[in-house]
This record gives C-alpha cells, structure tokens and sequence, in this order.
C-alpha cells in the first residue's frame, strides 16, 4: 500500500516495504541541522553527488528528482516525482530508468532523519523492489553489492567539521 505525505503532516509518509536495501550514518547534529543540507539544490549536490550526478530535485511534493549514473559506460538516467517532502524528517521520490530501460513501475528512494541519542540517524532507502514482479530477486542483490555509503560520508563530513 502506497501512501503519500502532503508535506505539512509531520509522521506520514511512505511505507517501507519489505525488498529494501538500507544503508544509515549517526551524525552528531541534530536533525534541524541536517536537513539544512537538504534545504535546496545545491546544498544536496555537494555531498550527493558521489557517482551519482543530481541533474534537477525540485524540493516539494510533485516537484522532480533527475539524476543520472554511468553504467558500462553509458550515462544512465532515473528518478520521478517527489512524493514526500517533509522538513527536518524525510524526503522520498520515485526512482525510474528513463527509457529505454524503464521498469514497469517506479521503486522509491528514501532520506529518512531520526533524532537519536542526541544526533541524528540518518537512512538512505531505496525500496518497492517487490513492485518489479519476478526480477526482483536480482535487482535486490545488485543493488546490495553495489551501494556503499559513501554519500552519508561525504553529508556526515559536511555536518561534523
């Protein structure tokens, strides 16, 4: 079951489902502090950019999430709409390959920030894999092997001078 924040309505969002691949930093900044590197473009591009390249993130429910990786050697694009855009507590939109190697439905990538003993826990989610039908085995286990966590580093780093 898909559910939607507006935005404005402070413990809604998104369910997670069970085919998920996880990856979390604690930093020690509270989440207000956090999710100023959320708080536009740019400020998300300096530390997310980490073989990933953000093209447009329009930061609002219904805005845009454009961004591209290399995969042998072709420059790949995915992304979709926002669908949750919450303050200080979540961002969440689509994730899509633009054609020609578009899934038949969207999974769904996921920030996440929970205050915890005095920091913040910050998760990266991508999940909906189960929407994939048969594949989904596979692209799971590709996913798990192929993401670090390299960009909650680079935020981690942003945050902790």
């Amino acid at each position: 079951m898909l559910h939607v924040a507006s935005g404005s309505t402070k413990g809604m969002g998104i369910s997670i489902s069970r085919l998920h691949v996880r990856r979390s930093t604690w930093i020690q900044a509270s989440p207000a502090r956090v999710w100023q590197e959320f708080e536009s473009f740019d400020r998300i591009a300096a530390w997310f950019g980490r073989g990933h390249e953000l093209h447009a993130l329009d930061l609002h429910v219904g805005g845009v999430a454009d961004l591209s990786v290399e995969i042998s050697g072709e420059r790949r694009h995915f992304g979709g709409a926002v669908l949750v855009f919450e303050p200080g507590r979540e961002l969440t939109f689509e994730s899509n390959w633009h054609a020609p190697h578009a899934w038949p439905e969207p999974t769904f990538f996921m920030f996440r920030l929970t205050p915890v003993d005095e920091g913040t826990l910050v998760e990266l989610l991508h999940h909906g894999f189960e929407r994939l039908g048969d594949g989904a085995g596979d692209l799971i286990e590709g996913y798990e092997e192929g993401w670090d966590v390299k960009h909650l580093k680079a935020l981690r780093a942003l945050i902790e001078v």
